[in-house]
């Protein structure tokens, strides 16, 4: 049996006085592209931010890789919440990618021919070629969430985080930001992403993380995404899905 690429023992936050996340424990496998799911307030985002040391944790311990995550942080890609970003930052999408390889080109330097072309291929692979040279506040939000997505890309990471990549995007990137995701995952990516769509898990995901503060269950999405699990994740405030729920 493969290591796991992600190991979270014990892990516990906080914001202020009020406990998020308590007692956290899971693996996960390599290859495997994973749904985080529960309810609004469930941690899903303190997760994340938890695990890369984008929020302090009270307890526990996270390992990449079987190492910490400061040894392997240039192996790990994370797409933040839409929301979170200040889109009216003056600079272009292409900037926008090229900051993604900033492990590569150093912070002080000036990026490369070379950088600025695989930065445009990443662009272009997200259908956003186009688009290289327009002010990233004049993206409509799929937009900008592509632009966000081919940063990720241009890194070539072995395992991404994405926080909520499909909240409030049109149909068309979504289907372009799973086809990516797929992709990523068939030559053995791994890939984490916050899901807020019930209705998809099971079409999008092979693995799922029913997530209310603490681990409610995890595993292959054949075999743990139930109406049991959803119903003990999300309360009695969800409608069961129909189907083979």
């Amino acid at each position: 049996m493969s290591s796991p690429v992600i190991s979270v023992n014990n892990l516990s936050a906080a914001y202020q006085k009020n406990t998020v996340l308590r007692n956290v424990n899971f693996e996960i496998t390599p290859g495997s592209l994973t749904a985080i799911v529960g309810p609004n307030g469930a941690g899903k985002s303190t997760l994340i931010k938890t695990m890369l040391n984008l929020h302090p944790s009270l307890t526990g311990e996270v390992q990449y890789f079987g190492l910490p995550f400061k040894k392997v942080k240039k192996r790990i890609g994370y797409v933040p919440q839409r929301g979170s970003v200040d889109w009216d930052f003056p600079t272009d999408a292409l900037d926008v990618v090229t900051m993604g390889l900033y492990g590569e080109v150093g912070w002080l330097k000036r990026p490369s021919k070379s950088h600025k072309k695989q930065a445009f291929e990443a662009l272009e692979k997200m259908g956003m070629g186009d688009y290289a040279n327009r002010q990233i506040s004049q993206l409509s939000g799929g937009q900008q969430q592509r632009v966000f997505l081919a940063r990720a890309l241009v890194q070539n990471a072995d395992l991404y985080f994405m926080d909520e990549p499909l909240a409030g995007v049109d149909a068309a990137t979504e289907i372009a930001i799973m086809e990516t995701l797929k992709k990523l995952n068939a030559i053995g990516k791994t890939v984490l992403v916050v899901h807020h769509d019930l209705q998809t898990v099971e079409d999008y995901f092979d693995h799922v993380l029913f997530l209310n503060k603490t681990i409610i269950n995890h595993g292959k999405t054949e075999k743990v995404f139930t109406k049991d699990n959803i119903t003990r994740a999300y309360g009695g405030n969800i409608r069961i899905l129909g189907g083979g729920i």
